[in-house]
């Protein structure tokens, strides 16, 4: 019975990028049972815990921002995804959550988190990446984000204005208020 729910949870754990002990209790029938079991498997090496409740078999740093629902991956990370700059960078987890920002280690990596308020959450969907989706921000949403949290730098804007497409933009823009708009704006003219 046992080494049927054992085998049970790996197959889960293969299937989904993470997954939390909720999901997991479900499978065993027991809370008290999925924690000791992932315990087990975390001692193991089979599973790799990313936050407390949370675990994954991937070595992705970037799967944290299923830990923080709803959020997706943006700043210079999503630039990096969208080919907008070169650079390597570290995962940066946008959320709507009240959680505690700024830098956290997930798989022996650095993952920045920042908070946004709910009014301006939305412009991200979900991208291939390797073998599962992700949450990452749009062109015209990174390029607002960027603004918004006062990282937008002139190299960035010369590699945004030709990608960015500008009806999108201004419908993402009527969210904002006036004084932001006028900031994107006076950044677009230079």
């Amino acid at each position: 019975m046992k080494g049927e729910i054992v085998s049970r949870v790996r197959e889960f754990l293969r299937k989904t990028p993470v997954a939390d002990i909720r999901s997991i209790s479900l499978l065993t029938g027991s809370k008290q049972y999925a924690w000791f079991l992932m315990n087990y498997l975390v001692r193991r090496g089979e599973v790799n815990r990313l936050t407390k409740g949370y675990y994954t078999v991937h070595q992705d740093p970037s799967l944290f921002v299923y830990c923080l629902k709803p959020a997706y991956l943006g700043l210079q990370d999503a630039m990096s995804f969208h080919n907008l700059w070169e650079q390597e960078t570290v995962p940066v987890v946008i959320t709507c959550r009240r959680v505690r920002t700024g830098r956290r280690e997930v798989l022996g990596h650095n993952v920045m988190v920042r908070r946004i308020s709910k009014r301006y959450f939305f412009g991200f969907d979900f991208y291939q990446t390797g073998d599962f989706l992700l949450p990452v921000s749009d062109v015209e949403k990174t390029f607002l984000d960027m603004v918004y949290f006062g990282e937008i730098r002139k190299e960035h804007l010369r590699s945004f204005k030709p990608r960015l497409s500008i009806p999108k933009l201004q419908k993402y823009m009527a969210r904002y208020p006036l004084s932001f708009r006028e900031k994107v704006v006076s950044l677009l003219r230079l």
